[in-house]
């Protein structure tokens, strides 16, 4: 382990320098992947229409030694629309760790979102993750996310069964669909639209669903749907809903969510609260 007692915290930027680096800590921490490519993270760090991410670094000298952003985003709560976070990307170079350098990127990016006028922060936590969120940082555990197979599509779409869903408007979508690191299928069904991304799985979509008429369909879909979320807005058990025996998935998905300050609630209701792949980009 490297100490370095000395270390400077500034705030994650988009410049060229600053998205190699970061490119180069997220591959070496999780791994070489198409959604650490600079280019990538250029999407999602700069181009996004809600703002760009929200987020500190610790450097040593010129080597980054921790990385924490959030990114802008827009949800309906309770009809209103508030501006949150979403948190994404964290890391920390082994040579640093256990050092509290996670706690101290991330309680400075909530009070500098809360001073920007982000009225929330949500986010999609693993196993390993979620006890420091929940005890360190003062989430809620909204509930672990549903995973399974769909055998029918829906064919009903209750909009208003939402209090808490992204808002996902044409301009929004247009962003989200533009990822550089995957590619999606759209196909309208009565009243919304599913939006599949390929997995890893060969001929299964993950599956997550919209308004009809924000995005023009096409594209390929899978032949199996996977579903990984909460959706009060569609009775996945009449579609024939099968979950995923917990020893097939990696790690339990939890949504935490923590509010930061102006119209936003104090918790969320998991049984009105509307999340799926779109939101939290696993795909």
């Amino acid at each position: 382990m490297t100490t370095a007692p000395n270390l400077q915290i500034r705030a994650s930027g988009v410049t060229a320098e600053q998205l190699a680096a970061y490119s180069a800590l997220l591959g070496k921490v999780f791994g070489d992947a198409p959604k650490f490519t600079p280019q990538a993270l250029a999407w999602r760090y700069r181009d996004n229409p809600d703002g760009q991410v929200v987020g500190f670094d610790a450097w040593d000298g010129e080597r980054l030694a921790a990385h924490y952003v959030t990114c802008p985003t827009t949800a309906r709560i309770d009809g209103a629309s508030v501006r949150g976070l979403l948190s994404l990307n964290t890391a920390t170079d082994p040579d640093y760790a256990g050092q509290g350098l996670f706690t101290r990127l991330a309680q400075a990016t909530y009070a500098a979102g809360a001073d920007a006028g982000h009225g929330f922060v949500m986010g999609v936590a693993n196993a390993n993750s979620t006890p420091g969120f929940l005890k360190k940082l003062g989430f809620q555990l909204v509930a672990p996310l549903e995973a399974g197979l769909l055998l029918r599509q829906p064919q009903r779409f209750e909009a208003a069964a939402a209090g808490f869903r992204i808002d996902w408007t044409p301009r929004r979508l247009a962003w989200r669909l533009a990822n550089p690191a995957s590619a999606y299928g759209v196909r309208d069904r009565d009243g919304l639209t599913v939006i599949a991304a390929p997995t890893h799985l060969p001929l299964v979509a993950c599956v997550g669903f919209v308004s009809e008429g924000l995005v023009e369909p096409g594209g390929a879909a899978g032949l199996a749907s996977l579903f990984i979320g909460l959706e009060p807005r569609v009775n996945l058990a009449a579609q024939g809903f099968l979950r995923l025996p917990q020893r097939l998935r990696p790690s339990p998905l939890n949504l935490i969510y923590r509010r930061l300050g102006g119209p936003a609630p104090e918790r969320l209701d998991p049984a009105q609260t509307a999340i799926g792949f779109l939101d939290f980009d696993p795909y």
